[in-house]
């Protein structure tokens, strides 16, 4: 079943906690890549200084002023892209960045993907690694910026409860950022080996911090 709208339209701690566990899909000509959704962040609002709404309203921040659950694309550093699904109402920016997956679908195709422009194999990538990190998953899912602003409540990129257990979640500081470092609005399953190994986080918490 895919993700209603109504999931996205809620606090973006509560959706953030909830997305572990589910899965994000993609489906192109090259076939379908999915996987589950082990390690998410939290950007919260205009006061939120890692968030890129922060400046307020640009034409490249647009989406996460629009209707929740919409995917908000955008190349980091000009070298990756980094996939987030739009939370809160319209009008509040928010959004959940989707920093791993573990591959259940499609993992000859991410491997294609993920060796492309490389000197590595496809082989020679471990299955836990395909999608480690928020720009590997976005490259072995063939995920660019023709799907920013793709509706992730219906079509080939959405998010789809399979009926997966949740994980024990954990949360801890959100990691690759300069500011903002404080706040610990970064949640993953705590026993995944996808989760990004910067930050499996000694500090890491079991419960839901307070926004």
């Amino acid at each position: 079943m895919i993700l209603p709208r109504a999931f996205y339209a809620r606090p973006t701690l509560d959706v953030a906690r909830d997305l572990v566990g589910h899965v994000l899909v993609h489906e192109t000509r090259a076939g379908v890549a999915a996987g589950v959704i082990v390690e998410v962040e939290a950007y919260i609002g205009e006061s939120d200084p890692a968030c890129h709404a922060a400046p307020g309203p640009t034409r490249r921040n647009a989406p996460l002023y629009g209707a929740p659950g919409v995917a908000y694309v955008y190349l980091n550093y000009g070298m990756h892209y980094l996939v987030n699904a739009v939370t809160e109402p319209a009008g509040s920016p928010a959004a959940v960045l989707i920093r791993a997956l573990e591959p259940i679908e499609g993992e000859p195709l991410m491997r294609r993907r993920r060796a492309r422009g490389t000197s590595r194999l496809a082989r020679s990538f471990a299955t836990a690694e395909l999608c480690r990190g928020p720009g590997n998953l976005t490259r072995a899912l063939g995920i660019s910026l023709r799907q920013n602003r793709r509706d992730l409540t219906l079509g080939s990129l959405r998010i789809e409860n399979r009926g997966l257990p949740q994980p024990e979640l954990a949360w801890s500081r959100r990691i690759g950022i300069s500011v903002g470092v404080e706040t610990e609005w970064r949640v993953f399953a705590a026993g995944s080996a996808a989760v990004s190994r910067l930050g499996r986080a000694p500090q890491a918490r079991l419960r839901k911090p307070a926004r």
